[in-house]
């Protein structure tokens, strides 16, 4: 078992850090939430009062972050982490953020001879809860086999993708695709609607017929349809429309930068926008279905 830091316990970090403490880790979290502190300390995780204490005598540490500033303010500079720790502590991040942002985290931790991996995840807050998530890492391939086993207690699919960043570029091409599958099925779904059809029924048909798709298969955004999913609980929870906001411009950026065309990325991207611009931005993704049913706001 490691000694492990873990620092970002939000929607994913906290069940992430959980599974931890439960595989038997020795795990030390930091966050500015005290509830979020407090509920992992219940379960037997330790604290401290800085980022900086909590890393201290640890083998990994372990980092799940809003965006690719919150990733810098924490590594970098005289007061980062990167400064301080000893050579040789792994690093994993599992924040999603732009590839170059983590190549740069990652060029930083080279110089001081500590091994970083960016290992951003796939699979929701459920699967960050049922330690089933999905890891795509980027990194050498010394510094993924050394990290694999403290991943496997949080995940079940463990990638390596390739060297540094590559686990982000990969992350948001996922999650590009994501966005346009949901946004794809609300639209079908609220068509079968108008035309006088049962969700559920129209759900079924579909999830046996070609449309199948992981938005409509499991993770169904029409409300009453599925059980145990944001949609049946009012949208709450999940993950959040600002978050995929933010993918998704990491996704037209890395385009931009790289020439590629991304006309149904860029379209889901505007659908996303004009959908939190309506305050629905701190509901889950699939209240995109909303945008087509106003009335059910």
């Amino acid at each position: 078992m490691a000694t492990i830091t873990f620092i970002g316990l939000g929607n994913m970090g906290g069940p992430m850090a959980s599974n931890l403490v439960r595989a038997g880790h020795d795990v030390t979290v930091f966050d500015l939430s005290k509830d979020a502190v407090a509920a992992l300390v219940s379960e037997g995780a330790k604290t401290a009062d800085t980022a900086h204490e909590a890393a201290r005598g640890a083998e990994c540490v372990i980092t799940m972050l809003p965006a690719g500033q919150h990733v810098e303010a924490v590594y970098l500079g005289d007061d980062g982490l990167l400064a301080n720790l000893p050579a040789g502590t792994l690093v994993i991040d599992s924040s999603t953020i732009a590839p170059e942002t983590a190549r740069g985290v990652a060029e930083e931790a080279k110089a001081r001879d500590i091994p970083f991996l960016d290992a951003p995840v796939s699979g929701g807050v459920g699967g960050a809860k049922a330690g089933t998530l999905t890891f795509i890492c980027g990194g050498a391939e010394e510094t993924f086999s050394k990290a694999k086993p403290i991943l496997e207690s949080m995940g079940k699919n463990i990638f390596h993708a390739g060297d540094h960043g590559s686990g982000q570029v990969a992350k948001i091409c996922n999650n590009m695709m994501l966005a346009i599958l949901m946004a794809g099925t609300s639209e079908a779904l609220a068509l079968g609607v108008k035309n006088g059809l049962d969700p559920a029924v129209l759900s079924e048909i579909m999830k046996q017929s070609s449309g199948g798709n992981w938005a409509l298969n499991v993770y169904n955004p029409w409300p009453g349809v599925m059980e145990g999913v944001p949609a049946s609980r009012g949208y709450e929870g999940g993950f959040l429309v600002n978050l995929m906001n933010k993918d998704l411009g990491l996704a037209f950026d890395n385009a931009v930068k790289n020439h590629a065309a991304i006309p149904m990325g860029s379209l889901a991207r505007n659908l996303f926008e004009l959908h939190a611009g309506q305050g629905n931005g701190a509901l889950d993704f699939s209240s995109i279905q909303r945008l087509y049913r106003p009335e059910d706001k």
